[in-house]
């Protein structure tokens, strides 16, 4: 069983970031200064995640880009709970004089190993996902859920 978690990008941003890679491309074929663009296109489209292979008890941090991802293995330590907790996500919104920070409520679901050591494994603004991810997790770990939610 495979279970790979990425933060999907905003539609309107990865729009922006693949005509500003493909623009980029075209530019590259007559200036090197080209990569410059490239690199700006590729922080537009690039996402983080998580995967884990429970067949192997394999994990890893995942740079997705375009549909690839890239990232080292490494090997599950020994959990001892899934912890679901709410928490607010900020996100800084700035334009050209003005700078607002917004704020979402979401559901984060980490495994704890070694006391105070973790992985954080999901993010989601419904609670029943959450806890839907912390059972399949719980499962596949044989560890207990510990509801950090308090509403």
């Amino acid at each position: 069983m495979t279970f790979l978690f990425i933060r999907p990008v905003p539609i309107m941003r990865r729009v922006f970031g693949i005509l500003l890679f493909g623009l980029a491309l075209f530019i590259i074929i007559n200036d090197i200064k080209g990569l410059i663009l490239c690199g700006i296109a590729t922080y537009f489209i690039l996402t983080e995640g998580t995967e884990f292979n429970f067949e192997t008890n394999k994990y890893r941090l995942v740079k997705s880009f375009l549909g690839l991802n890239f990232g080292a293995w490494k090997a599950i330590p020994d959990i001892e709970y899934v912890s679901v907790f709410k928490t607010t996500e900020k996100t800084a919104v700035r334009s050209r004089s003005a700078e607002t920070t917004v704020s979402n409520s979401v559901y984060r679901l980490n495994l704890f190993y070694n006391t105070n050591q973790k992985i954080r494994a999901y993010t989601t603004s419904d609670k029943d996902d959450a806890f839907e991810k912390a059972e399949l997790f719980s499962k596949y770990l044989n560890t207990e859920i510990y509801d950090a939610t308090e509403e």
